[in-house]
């Protein structure tokens, strides 16, 4: 049910729910049981502590999943009322739809399990844009890859390059037209 390609005929959207810190896991499997179509794109993430190193499945998008609703026909209000929701995105009065096809076009790269693919392979000299963390959005290149998980970013910054080790999945190709790939 959680895969679909596109939510069922009819006048079904996909609209973005936020989530309570930490608790996007929680809020998929609440509104799955509540019978909701939903969309719920993980990864995994390396945290590093006192020497130590352990992987964590995370939501791809923190603090967001997707659920697919028709608002003349489903109960969309109760979503705002299930357990680790904060809320649907609204605009106005009624929720705001995510633009047609991305919500679709993510759910092509993700597998059986719910983890969303890498699409780019990234190699040393890339251009990248940091996609979360307290680099979000610095630009830098990629030094050397630091085994499976971890790359060497040399990032722009104060008139110069700051080498930076990042999560293999914090990054993404970007292209100087100003958008990540």
């Amino acid at each position: 049910m959680s895969h679909s390609k596109r939510p069922e005929k009819g006048g079904k959207r996909w609209f973005a729910a936020a989530s309570l810190p930490n608790r996007e896991a929680f809020a998929y499997s609440q509104l799955e049981r509540q019978g909701f179509e939903t969309f719920f794109p993980k990864r995994i993430r390396t945290i590093r502590h006192a020497r130590k190193s352990m992987d964590r499945v995370v939501s791809y998008f923190p603090g967001y999943l997707f659920v697919a609703l028709d608002l003349e026909v489903d109960r969309w209000r109760s979503v705002n009322g299930t357990y680790g929701v904060r809320s649907l995105i609204m605009e106005g009065e009624r929720p705001l739809p995510v633009p047609e096809g991305v919500v679709e076009s993510l759910q092509v790269f993700t597998d059986e399990k719910g983890f969303l693919k890498r699409v780019e392979d990234l190699k040393p000299g890339d251009r990248v844009k940091v996609q979360n963390g307290h680099m979000a959005d610095m630009i830098g290149q990629i030094d050397r890859l630091d085994g499976k998980n971890r790359v060497r970013v040399l990032i722009e910054m104060l008139h110069g390059r700051i080498p930076t080790i990042i999560d293999r999945n914090n990054v993404a190709k970007h292209n100087d037209s100003g958008a990540a790939t």
